[in-house]
């Protein structure tokens, strides 16, 4: 990765690390790299989108090309609506699960794809303008929404009957997400409704699931669904208050799609972050797993390459290639719902074939993330341990795209021995790296 992409395009502090001038440099190398003559625009609910929106537009209009604006919109919307309007380009202001001061930019090119590395690193080599912002040429696409829903419900099942709650993070599935649930047919309880360009991710969403948990045990619903701020993600809750993560979505969908015949190669792809537990209901059921690195582009990459078609994340990025083109926490809770309903079982019964295995991840704070590669002590003490578990454990050690932290994660059959050697394993980071 260059140093101004990281995992997930470009994130930072409105005003500081992201400027309105590097800001509208971005947009306009952008623009020009792409041949762009018109660029979709959407964000999440920050205060900073609008004003970010704003000079990104600028950078578009002074390379010539034609800013379209869809307003406040769910990342995955985007990927969609850009074939929609036949645009050469999107763009979403966004930092995703990040807290609201963050915030974010990132691209999807004309087939509703995120960027490959390559093409990033040629933008960010031709960030040389404009210095000055242009008139505002801004043009507003009121019907973004509705087109957006028309391909969610786009043959989609009915879930009627089932009784959901859904928290929207105070981001911007706010509106879009209950509705689409509703249209489907299923009775929609929403929190994390009211965003005030302040309160995205705050205590709500997939980071913060802890209320929605106690809240489907009390309405007696059947499942709780959980997105993040750009609602690229989900969280599920099972009806009596437990998390059911990424993992276990994509084994309950990975399984229903092999009991229909349907299973595309007899195979899901998953990162390197997947549960231990996620890589046994697959061998027990003849499923084969593909591995990546952690990123969502990474693994729709694997996904392209080998011709499969479900792949995803623990953190509940889940990609439907035969559907979309990105990871869409709402098509997932749609289609979640979709087998929850002719399993007709409740949904901890289906978690139940991937049960989560103890699993530590210790964020590390270190002077440079980019002196890990070299540290060879780290490494040794890596094999080390992956020795000493063998088929009962699982170590990643990996630093952050967006942050001076290494991120150490060790999963074991139990939760001392997962947590142990996450802690010792930390502390020799933080040594080395220090």
């Amino acid at each position: 990765m260059g140093a101004l992409f990281g995992t997930d395009g470009v994130r930072g502090r409105w005003g500081t690390d992201l400027t309105p001038d590097l800001v509208r440099s971005l947009a306009y190398a952008a623009t020009r790299v792409l041949g762009a003559e018109r660029v979709l625009i959407g964000r999440d609910t920050r205060a900073s989108g609008e004003p970010i929106e704003r000079e990104l537009a600028a950078g578009i209009a002074a390379a010539g090309g034609h800013p379209l604006v869809a307003g406040i919109i769910p990342t995955p919307a985007i990927a969609v609506l850009v074939r929609s309007y036949r645009c050469e380009a999107g763009a979403v202001i966004s930092a995703s699960h990040n807290p609201a001061d963050d915030n974010g930019i990132k691209f999807f090119g004309p087939d509703g794809m995120k960027l490959p590395d390559d093409v990033e690193h040629k933008i960010e080599s031709e960030m040389d303008g404009p210095a000055a912002s242009p008139a505002d040429t801004r043009e507003p696409v009121p019907d973004a929404e509705e087109r957006y829903l028309d391909f969610l419900l786009d043959h989609a099942p009915s879930v009627a009957g089932l009784r959901v709650i859904v928290d929207a993070a105070n981001g911007a599935a706010f509106h879009v997400a209950p509705e689409a649930l509703r249209r489907a047919g299923a009775t929609v309880e929403a929190i994390g409704v009211s965003p005030d360009g302040r309160n995205i991710n705050d205590n709500c969403g997939s980071t913060h699931p802890e209320h929605l948990q106690r809240l489907v045990v009390e309405r007696g619903a059947h499942v709780g669904i959980a997105h993040d701020g750009d609602a690229d993600r989900l969280i599920a809750v099972d009806e009596g208050g437990e998390i059911v993560d990424g993992d276990q979505v994509l084994a309950i969908c990975a399984l229903d799609r092999k009991r229909r015949g349907v299973l595309k190669g007899n195979a899901v792809v998953a990162t390197v972050m997947a549960n231990l537990g996620f890589h046994r209901a697959m061998r027990a059921h003849g499923v084969d797993v593909v591995e990546t690195a952690v990123g969502d582009r990474y693994v729709l990459e694997a996904m392209r390459e080998r011709g499969l078609e479900l792949g995803g994340e623990q953190s509940g990025h889940l990609i439907f290639l035969d559907r979309h083109t990105t990871g869409d926490g709402i098509m997932t809770a749609l289609r979640l719902l979709d087998v929850l309903v002719r399993a007709d079982i409740p949904l901890s019964e289906l978690a139940a074939v991937a049960p989560r295995l103890p699993q530590v991840l210790i964020n590390v704070n270190v002077g440079n993330r980019d002196a890990l590669d070299d540290a060879a002590l780290v490494w040794d003490e890596v094999e080390n341990t992956r020795a000493a578990l063998g088929e009962h454990g699982r170590v990643l050690i990996r630093p952050s795209g967006t942050e001076p932290v290494v991120r150490v994660m060790v999963q074991a059959d139990t939760e001392d021995a997962a947590q142990s050697e996450a802690e010792r394993l930390s502390h020799i980071v933080e040594s080395a790296l220090s």
